[in-house]
């Protein structure tokens, strides 16, 4: 069998090793994915504005701990925190959507 023939899609892995949508474990997987992706997108936004942790946490009214653990994934967000970090922080705005 040829090296080609081992090549997988992103989705054929995650339905291996996670299962098919809709089953508990893939679920829990996409949950934890999601809240990982926010903490990445918000770090790499700061990053782009020459921001420290430190320095975003005073623009939005908190502290760099609390940044630290948002972007790491220890800490769930607020909307309302997440709009302030976007806002007034990123000077950013920040838009939501629900998919069906």
């Amino acid at each position: 069998m040829s090296k080609k023939n081992n090549l997988k899609t992103i989705d054929q892995f995650v339905d291996e090793q996670y299962g098919k949508k809709g089953t508990s474990k893939r679920d829990k997987f996409e949950k934890g994915y999601e809240a990982f992706k926010l903490g990445f997108l918000i770090q790499q936004a700061r990053l782009e504005k020459g921001l420290t942790q430190e320095e975003l946490a005073e623009k939005c009214g908190t502290n760099k701990g609390y940044i630290s653990k948002i972007e790491n994934n220890i800490k769930e967000v607020r909307i309302s925190t997440l709009q302030k970090i976007v806002e007034l922080g990123l000077g950013g705005h920040l838009e939501l959507s629900i998919k069906l």
